[in-house]
């Protein structure tokens, strides 16, 4: 690398261009397949499937936006300004629901609520029969739900944020013009951390619309769900590519939208903000009503379904704990170290070429390089897998034509596709990590390395990539436990017979194995916790 880039002028240029056309590739390959549609098939979707997609959908965002929307705002609240029992522990453990995979929260929610589980068993013990009632779990509020209690973190940790940097200040100056503290808050703090919650919200609609895991034990059908029946249940690569494209048009109607929302909010906090201000003094009854509510959060997405799984673990562990295991989180650890470092490389140079070109061509090209990101994995499954085959098949017909060689696929379900997908899925979760560091080296040091002749790719690996050490760790540690978590990509495209830890929880859990799905599911959760300490590492905050 350090060869090209010295004798290749603009080789920085080239390179963030190169990597912003291998991401493009899978969404220009999804958007082609919606120009070009193939009327048997689109004829079929349009009738019979898209119609029930879309109510579905429509449901399972509105419902998941509405839920996290209460639940981490009002959260985010109370943690940054009232004084209430155990405050300062809330506000980091309402954080650990995050390490909790949907879909591993999807099957431990469905057993412990379903009619043999103990809820409802032990409601019945209590209830005459004539007015028992239950609501099914596997339902449209059962899974708006679990993905609500999932999903939450990421509204409250932003807007968290959002209510630490506006402060208290805000609302004694409301009391100043008359308004009380709840008319404070509704009318003048809310309004202004709009943009907070709208990027909490956008990552919420995100993950809601690329979940696949989650949906699909609950039996949900929604597009990412139609994309891998269609794709490994029909047989049509087609239907699969058409679906995708819908959603890709979501997703981007989404990112506008939050965009355009953004641009029209500039708020600023002059001053010290409200972090030396005092805490909201609050009553007896409505400081532990505070607890109580932080408690009963904490304890239904994290604490009582990581009880289950414990004890499931202990049930299961002699007979599970196997060489199968070992070949499962083998497997997992080895995809995600090889994405992680690919992913990493590759991040750390478009974060230098963007600080070697600040010009808006290079800027443009980085942001199609982390555009992968707010596409669902499934997509990306259906958009890497068609030029895969078609270079296969070129491939296969070159061979025969000079070699009169007859050989099978070279690309497709081989690790290499695997980890360019997550490579492309979460390559801004790396940049973002080694951008944010790259910042904090002043241009000073860059002046002063160029005045001892030290330039291009040599002051990269000498002086930057020393400093930038602790973020290259934090991106490599956030990608890989992504990369060990994420479900459909590895499910679409691994080799045949090749099994990951996320995999073998789809497999278990579509055979209603719940007991056996618990150890790869809480090895997943353990692994979960890491990012979460990093963060506490990092902020003073919480």
């Amino acid at each position: 690398m350090g060869f090209y880039l010295k004798f290749f002028p603009g080789g920085w240029r080239i390179a963030v261009f190169s990597v912003a056309m291998l991401v493009a590739v899978p969404v220009l390959v999804i958007f082609y397949s919606l120009l070009v549609p193939t009327d048997d098939v689109w004829d079929h979707l349009v009738n019979n499937v898209l119609n029930n997609l879309l109510i579905n959908t429509f449901w399972l965002v509105l419902g998941v936006s509405i839920i996290t929307s209460v639940i981490g705002v009002s959260l985010a609240w109370i943690t940054a300004t009232c004084d209430f029992p155990a405050r300062a522990f809330f506000s980091w453990a309402l954080l650990l629901p995050l390490a909790m995979p949907a879909y591993v929260l999807a099957f431990v929610f469905i057993v412990l609520l379903n009619f043999s589980g103990p809820v409802q068993s032990t409601l019945r013990m209590w209830i005459p029969p004539e007015y028992f009632w239950f609501p099914n779990a596997r339902s449209t509020w059962g899974v708006v739900t679990v993905m609500s209690l999932a999903l939450y973190p990421y509204v409250y940790l932003i807007v968290r944020n959002g209510f630490i940097t506006q402060g208290m200040r805000t609302i004694e100056a409301a009391q100043s013009l008359g308004f009380d503290r709840r008319q404070g808050f509704f009318k003048i703090i809310l309004p202004m951390v709009r943009p907070w919650i709208a990027g909490g919200l956008m990552l919420v609609i995100m993950e809601t619309l690329a979940d696949f895991g989650a949906v699909s034990i609950f039996n949900f059908d929604t597009f990412t769900t139609a994309i891998y029946k269609s794709w490994f249940g029909f047989f049509s690569i087609d239907a699969a590519a058409q679906l995708s494209s819908i959603l890709v048009i979501f997703v981007f109607i989404v990112i506008i939208v939050e965009q355009r929302m953004r641009a029209k909010m500039r708020y600023s906090q002059t001053g010290r903000g409200g972090s030396s201000v005092q805490l909201f003094k609050l009553n007896g009854v409505l400081r532990w009503t505070l607890f109580g509510y932080s408690s009963s959060v904490l304890l239904i997405a994290f604490i009582i379904p990581c009880i289950q799984l414990i004890i499931w673990t202990l049930n299961v562990i002699e007979h599970e704990f196997t060489s199968r295991y070992y070949e499962l989180l083998t497997n997992s650890l080895m995809l995600g170290i090889l994405a992680s470092l690919l992913t990493c490389i590759l991040a750390l140079i478009i974060s230098y070429a963007k600080r070697h070109h600040p010009d808006k061509p290079t800027g443009f090209l980085v942001k199609i390089s982390t555009l992968g990101y707010a596409m669902p994995g499934t997509i990306l499954a259906v958009g890497i897998f068609i030029p895969t085959a078609y270079v296969d098949n070129l491939l296969i017909a070159l061979s025969m034509q000079w070699f009169q060689i007859e050989r099978g696929p070279l690309l497709q379900g081989t690790l290499l596709v695997m980890v360019f997908a997550f490579m492309v899925r979460f390559m801004a979760v790396g940049f973002n990590s080694i951008d944010s560091s790259m910042h904090r080296i002043t241009k000073n040091i860059d002046e002063a390395a160029r005045g001892m002749g030290i330039k291009g790719f040599n002051m990269l690996r000498r002086i930057h990539i020393p400093i930038l050490k602790s973020g290259i760790l934090t991106a490599a540690t956030l990608v890989f436990l992504d990369v060990m978590k994420e479900m459909p990509i590895t499910l679409m495209t691994r080799p045949f017979g090749w099994d990951s830890l996320s995999v073998k929880i789809y497999e278990l859990t579509s055979e209603g194995e719940w007991e056996r799905a618990a150890l790869p599911s809480i090895t997943l959760v353990l692994a979960g916790l890491i990012p979460i300490f990093l963060l506490m590492r990092k902020s003073d905050k919480l």
